[in-house]
């Protein structure tokens, strides 16, 4: 049975469609109004912000952290410059894509990699030739992504520290709604766009911070529903839709 996510009592105060799916284990809301179009049309003209908690987060760090990543991602990991993100895939031996997701990197051996799927016990079995440590912390952080032309306003509004020059697939600490976040410049929606993350016990100051900030620029609460329609404007692919997992 899906659990609350550390917004669940924003969400559900906010879904007047009553429209839920499991995602990750979680409730994850379908659309929060019943012609849920009206959160496409906030993407696209105003912003909407989504609940991304369920995606699978995990910590990887240690001496091997980066030539480990390198080795099972389909990116040269050790590219990547601090508080950068990038996109990627992982695949079997074979070629064939088991996952894909983002890899941000905090420090020169410190990474989080967030996934679809859990994915801690195929990291492991590659883990064993190399000084690192994986920790999921899926359980620990929570992330609203909002998305939008009005999004980088809203932003400036709510936080303490101005994302205008937060380049494009980077990240930046900040305290939003008063609570202390980072902030990546991504999304899911091809659209300019953050995802901004948070320790659980913070959710609901970032929930509040960013309703308030947006209350004069068109944020809406938006639900997967319409997400999906702008990740496929966006020509982005998702596990389970445009291609199966390896590992199944």
């Amino acid at each position: 049975m899906p659990i609350p996510s550390p917004f669940h009592p924003r969400t559900l105060e906010s879904n007047k469609a009553l429209l839920w799916k499991d995602w990750g284990g979680y409730y994850a809301a379908r659309a929060y109004d019943p012609y849920f179009e009206r959160e496409y049309y906030a993407f696209r003209h105003t912003a909407g912000m989504i609940d991304v908690t369920p995606l699978f987060k995990y910590e990887v760090y240690g001496p091997d952290a980066t030539a480990f990543l390198t080795r099972i991602m389909s990116r040269n990991i050790g590219k990547l410059k601090q508080n950068q993100v990038t996109y990627c895939c992982w695949c079997d031996d074979e070629g064939k894509v088991v996952d894909d997701g983002t890899v941000s990197r905090f420090e020169e051996n410190v990474y989080r990699v967030t996934a679809a799927e859990p994915t801690y016990a195929w990291f492991e079995r590659y883990a064993s030739e190399y000084d690192v440590t994986i920790e999921d912390s899926s359980a620990r952080f929570a992330a609203l992504s909002i998305q939008g032309p009005n999004s980088r306003t809203i932003l400036n509004q709510a936080s303490d520290s101005s994302v205008d020059k937060l380049g494009f697939f980077r990240m930046m600490p900040a305290k939003v709604g008063g609570v202390p976040a980072i902030i990546s410049r991504t999304g899911y929606t091809g659209d300019l766009g953050y995802e901004v993350w948070v320790e659980n016990q913070h959710a609901l100051g970032l929930w509040d911070g960013l309703t308030v900030a947006g209350k004069n620029y068109g944020l809406a609460p938006a639900g997967l529903d319409a997400m999906d329609i702008t990740r496929v404007e966006a020509g982005f692919i998702m596990n389970g839709v445009d291609y199966y997992s390896a590992n199944h």
